[in-house]
């Protein structure tokens, strides 16, 4: 198994380019994201699943249990590859397990304590999303929450996957990785980010000069 990529955008074009790559397996989105592409959320969503074949969240903006089904069924006759994203309370637990029986994905975000993960997964969530860099923000340890989550995970046999949110930086998917997570969603700078290295652009250029230098050419 290896680490997913997910691309944390609304924006078609931005994750257009990504998954030009063939690298990107899934997008989340969220109302932030979604209001600064200043689409239609639905004609975005549409857009986007058509871009990607992996799972692509969409987050209901109910806070009742009802309302939060109505909308997750209203995101499901988009395409088949929508999860639908339900906060981490009562009501969203409820339609998390109501919206699986239908045979749905359902993503439950704002994750910050392996309890919250634990009760998550018990609702059969496809996906459980721990906030990262928000636990760092607030002075806490944003990849112990990824280790404590899979050790219960691993305890008990869960098959809800561990999608590490809030990614702010190249080490954090690194440490997510080594941590096991399932999934990482990234912001499409940070995805820029995964393949720079100094050194790799410095002998590129020297390989090149020396080529140069020696007259090498690759003949047709």
């Amino acid at each position: 198994m290896v680490l997913k990529l997910f691309i944390d955008s609304a924006d078609p074009k931005e994750i257009a380019a990504a998954a030009a790559t063939g690298l990107v397996d899934g997008v989340t989105t969220n109302p932030s994201l979604a209001a600064k592409t200043g689409l239609d959320l639905i004609e975005a969503l549409t857009q986007i699943c058509a871009l990607v074949q992996g799972p692509v969240s969409a987050e209901v903006l109910a806070t009742d249990t009802a309302g939060m089904i109505a909308e997750g069924r209203r995101y499901a006759k988009i395409a088949k590859n929508i999860a639908i994203k339900v906060p981490l309370t009562w009501d969203g637990l409820k339609a998390c397990r109501s919206l699986r029986s239908e045979g749905l994905m359902v993503n439950v975000t704002l994750c910050f304590s392996p309890v919250q993960a634990m009760m998550a997964a018990k609702a059969g969530a496809t996906f459980i999303s721990p906030f990262i860099g928000r636990l760092d923000d607030a002075g806490e340890d944003g990849m112990s929450l990824i280790r404590d989550i899979r050790a219960i995970y691993d305890n008990y046999g869960f098959e809800t996957q561990i999608l590490a949110a809030s990614i702010r930086n190249v080490p954090h998917v690194r440490e997510s990785a080594l941590a096991g997570a399932d999934v990482a969603t990234l912001p499409p700078a940070v995805f820029r980010q995964l393949l720079y290295h100094p050194l790799t652009d410095k002998g590129l250029d020297a390989f090149l000069a020396d080529a140069r230098k020696a007259g090498v050419k690759v003949r047709e």
